[in-house]
């Protein structure tokens, strides 16, 4: 067995494996892509031949979505995803296991994820639900071409569904309720619900009118409450405040202070969250992502809120 590479393009190579089939003897030629340097598409196609003549190879020809999304959870997600995403990730992918997973998965086309999405609407399954699973299959099928299995990302060439217009309605129903400020400063800046959960007082200079995103809460099943950072540098950004934010900011931290101070419970410290209990802890995340469904009066938006 052997193998070398051709440029394409600069920056663009084919690595080309030529193999026996065990079976019948007879010659077969495997293509590969690859971007990158010369040296670097040497490499790969050493760590290619090396695979197929250990056994640990797929052939991409006969991998299945299930079968693919299965190695996308185990040798990607558990490595590059908080828990609590991965579980995110696989409530997704899910969806995608039933509808299409005994499909080959090179043989997925955009055709096959618009009837995926139209399914899930008729369904019933909320439109933010819908853009959740795209987005997740978008990144596993983008990490299926750069681990050489497909040649083109099918979901690059699909859009989800709209978002409906709930957002005046459901802050109208909410009015007076202690969720409104944290779904008005949801929709106002599109934070994450575990990043508005893991705000804190002193990340928020409403002089200034802009807050700073530090931290985020997260609960799992297996470690139940914890704050911590952004996954990466971006996830650490200074968010512009409107006007209306400011004063809604405003009147829940006045709000929040005199029922602390009813309670007996003194001034709120710096650090304290900016959305607590009644005696000044966290929130937990998934009770409140019900709250606000249970709010609006619709399943279906349950979906649509989720981080």
């Amino acid at each position: 067995m052997k193998g070398h590479i051709r440029e394409r393009s600069p920056g663009h190579w084919a690595i080309v494996i030529d193999a026996r089939d065990p079976q019948t003897g007879q010659r077969k030629r495997r293509w590969y892509s690859f971007a990158g340097t010369k040296r670097q598409a040497q490499v790969r196609c050493a760590e290619l031949v090396a695979e197929l003549q250990t056994g640990t190879s797929i052939d991409p020809n006969k991998i299945t979505i299930a079968e693919f999304l299965d190695r996308f959870d185990r040798d990607w997600a558990s490595i590059h995803v908080s828990a609590h995403s991965r579980e995110r990730y696989r409530f997704a992918l899910d969806h995608v296991r039933r509808q299409l997973g005994e499909r080959s998965l090179q043989k997925l086309r955009p055709a096959d994820l618009a009837a995926l999405y139209a399914a899930l609407d008729r369904g019933g399954l909320a439109s933010r639900t819908i853009r959740l699973i795209h987005t997740v299959l978008h990144r596993a099928l983008g990490q299926a071409k750069n681990w050489d299995m497909i040649r083109d990302n099918p979901a690059d060439f699909v859009k989800p569904p709209k978002m409906p217009d709930q957002a005046a309605a459901l802050l109208e129903r909410l009015r007076g309720n202690p969720l409104y400020v944290l779904v008005s400063l949801a929709l106002g800046t599109g934070m994450r619900r575990n990043e508005m959960l893991g705000l804190r007082w002193q990340d928020v200079d409403l002089d200034a009118g802009r807050l700073t995103i530090e931290q985020s809460l997260e609960q799992t099943a297996a470690y139940g409450i914890r704050v911590k950072g952004p996954k990466t540098k971006h996830g650490r950004r200074t968010i512009s405040l409107p006007a209306h934010l400011v004063a809604e900011l405003r009147q829940h931290w006045r709000e929040q202070q005199e029922q602390r101070l009813g309670m007996g419970l003194g001034k709120a410290p710096e650090g304290s969250p900016v959305f607590t209990t009644a005696d000044g802890r966290h929130l937990k995340p998934q009770r409140h992502h019900q709250g606000v469904a249970g709010g609006y009066g619709d399943d279906r938006y349950a979906g649509d809120y989720a981080a």
